[in-house]
């Protein structure tokens, strides 16, 4: 599986690929951040996001987009920006036909140490583990949005395993049935 990670941003957004499987190595293909001036007009950020994350797909052809959930904080400001920038990732998603995830950061934390408080540094020591990376990936963004595609390997292809399994055994009874 390849997944796309997003970490939302109107100033920052963290992007990465990562590829494997539930119980099977995993691997970095890429990673980055994209960067959209403040000084910028607003529609001309979102425009700039969008020009990136589509040539990322474009680029990596992701099987799922794992996006982090939008949660309140008290700058609503920054909860404005990271959501806009968060739209904009679920709308190439839909257009791309491509399957989203979102993951709240505590989902995120816990899947990749164990801890759903852990700190940033805690989780980016983690992520370079699990990817066996040589040196931690900046700036923050980056490794964020490693460790949601991290996150969504892990949980989601666990949930698409049983899921799996439950519509073969479905189909498995009805054939019984007759």
């Amino acid at each position: 599986m390849r997944v796309l990670g997003i970490d939302p941003g109107l100033t920052r957004c963290g992007i990465g690929i990562v590829e494997g499987s539930v119980g099977k190595p995993l691997s970095m293909v890429s990673v980055g951040v994209i960067l959209t001036p403040s000084d910028l007009a607003l529609e001309s950020r979102l425009l700039e996001l969008d020009r990136a994350i589509n040539e990322w797909v474009s680029i990596w052809n992701p099987d799922v987009i794992a996006v982090e959930r939008v949660f309140a904080q008290h700058n609503v400001r920054t909860v404005m920006g990271t959501g806009q920038a968060a739209g904009i990732a679920l709308l190439i998603a839909a257009k791309s036909g491509i399957p989203v995830m979102m993951h709240t950061p505590s989902e995120v934390k816990a899947a990749v140490t164990g801890s759903g408080r852990a700190n940033k540094a805690q989780v980016a020591t983690m992520v370079a583990k699990l990817l066996n990376l040589s040196e931690i990936p900046k700036p923050v963004d980056a490794t964020d949005a490693l460790a949601l595609a991290i996150c969504h390997i892990w949980r989601g292809g666990a949930n698409t395993n049983i899921a799996t399994a439950l519509a073969a055994e479905k189909s498995r009874l009805r054939k019984l049935r007759g």
